[in-house]
């Protein structure tokens, strides 16, 4: 199993997680999060934003299905500027539903 975390725009968001829901990956997690990537924020005139309003989306899938889940996400998330995020990608060795205790996703 393995653990995504797809960092995207705000406006974004639906787009990814309904494109995601069609591909049958519907369980999962959204986080509001702020942040910068290499560029350290943005200039709009006078002003500079240090950090940035994103989401994360969090899902655990099996290993199988992982290239599918970057591709939705890459091809859903993408608009070609700055800023349009970050996908990270980890093992996770074991998982458990609380209410029945069953083990695996």
């Amino acid at each position: 199993m393995k653990m995504i975390r797809a960092i995207v725009r705000p406006e974004k968001v639906e787009e990814v997680v309904d494109r995601l829901a069609d591909g049958g990956f519907v369980a999962l997690t959204k986080l509001d999060v702020f942040g910068r990537g290499k560029q350290k924020g943005i200039q709009i005139g006078p002003t500079r934003y240090d950090e940035l309003p994103k989401v994360m989306l969090m899902l655990v899938v099996e290993d199988g299905d992982v290239e599918t889940v970057i591709d939705t996400v890459q091809e859903s998330a993408r608009t070609g500027s700055f800023g349009d995020g970050k996908i990270f990608l980890t093992e996770v060795e074991e998982a458990y539903t609380i209410r029945t205790g069953e083990k695996g996703i």
